[in-house]
């Protein structure tokens, strides 16, 4: 057995996700030793688990399955907590590495709401970017069709089995996008159908294969908001489109809009926010590449040396440790950070995307700063 097919092996079991997964893995010398050893190996339909026959009906189908022992995984998915074992995929495999911009929205889309999300597609489809979505009918199908007429691949993940297509309306949309270099994915075994487990499954995956989420239309009530949060929480830039103050399709836009998300008006503005993003990191993983350089040519420190020999740097600079100071488990704005550190608010934003980076901190919609999980 080798690791893709111990991924797969798991991937059909019940009771089991990548976390519990990559615990076993570690006392166990890896995945393989992991699957050899596990002592529950029912699939989530009942039975035996028989990688080998979902191996095979994938190659029947032209289905790939990709797994995070697969170069083809996108790294950026790999980098989640509980990323997906598997990712079965009708269509070009590398357009999920490329950069990646969710639009989301309700499925009972108003005109407008449909107007926007075509228009926003087609415009970062136009820029270079991939849109990712979730092939429901609304938003969703609309920013599929407008990144097409843009000229871009899009990627549609479902809330199903690929074989459990679902919705049937959009079946022919998603063989366009596959014809026109884009791709359909799914995280479930064949035979899955779809349900109310399914459907937040998939916005985490819409989540994190995107570097950022821009809501489009979307109610109170929605799983819209479910995948901003998400995102939120992954570090994603997370944007809405402002609308109607008394439209309910509108209502959970505006009220990400009123907690810190990103109002955008055109793709303009996303590409616009996106830049000064992917610029930050630039400089961000620049400077720490020099520091490591400049650490590698300072002489290794003797151990007989007395108290006097220089201490370890410490782990924080004194600007980053007057954040953390103020940075609470279940979060805390911006605008508070700066009002109790007295720092200019542009110094606290760059300090908290840094602190981000290193993993010190993780960020809420809202413009909200929070500490890390504990494993």
């Amino acid at each position: 057995m080798t690791a893709r097919e111990a991924c797969i092996a798991f991937n059909l079991t019940e009771n089991i996700g990548s976390v519990s997964v990559a615990k076993l893995a570690a006392v166990c010398g890896g995945i393989v030793g992991a699957w050899e050893n596990y002592p529950h190996k029912i699939a989530r339909t009942g039975g035996e688990v028989d990688w080998e026959a979902e191996i095979r009906k994938a190659k029947g189908c032209g289905v790939q399955i990709v797994t995070p022992a697969d170069e083809a995984y996108p790294e950026i998915l790999k980098k989640t907590p509980g990323h997906p074992l598997a990712l079965y995929v009708t269509g070009n495999v590398d357009a999920l590495s490329t950069p990646c911009i969710a639009l989301v929205g309700t499925r009972r889309a108003t005109p407008y709401g449909r107007d926007q999300a075509f228009k926003f597609a087609k415009g970062l489809a136009e820029n270079g970017w991939t849109v990712v979505s979730g092939l429901a009918e609304g938003i969703d199908g609309e920013a599929h069709r407008g990144a097409l007429e843009g000229g871009g691949p899009t990627i549609g993940i479902l809330g199903s089995a690929l074989d459990c297509f679902y919705p049937e309306a959009n079946r022919e949309l998603a063989r366009e996008m596959v014809r026109k270099g884009g791709a359909v994915v799914s995280e479930f075994p064949f035979g899955r159908e779809p349900d109310r487990q399914t459907f937040p499954q998939r916005n985490h995956v819409v989540a994190a294969l995107a570097r950022g989420v821009v809501a489009i239309e979307a109610p109170v009530k929605s799983g819209t908001l479910i995948t901003a949060e998400l995102a939120g929480n992954l570090g994603r830039t997370v944007m809405a489109v402002p609308g109607r103050v008394d439209s309910r399709a509108s209502a959970g836009c505006l009220n990400l809009l009123r907690e810190g998300a990103r109002l955008v008006r055109h793709a303009e503005d996303v590409l616009d926010e996106m830049s000064n993003l992917m610029a930050f990191a630039q400089k961000v993983a620049q400077k720490q590449q020099e520091q490591k350089e400049e650490e590698a040519k300072l002489p290794v420190p003797d151990k007989s040396a007395d108290a006097s020999s220089p201490v370890p740097e410490p782990r924080y600079s004194l600007e980053e440790a007057l954040v953390m100071r103020h940075v609470e488990m279940d979060g805390v704005s911006i605008d508070d950070l700066v009002r109790r550190t007295h720092l200019p608010a542009a110094k606290v934003n760059t300090l908290c995307m840094t602190l981000r980076m290193k993993g010190r901190v993780r960020f809420f919609p809202g413009n909200r700063v929070a500490l890390p999980r504990a494993d």
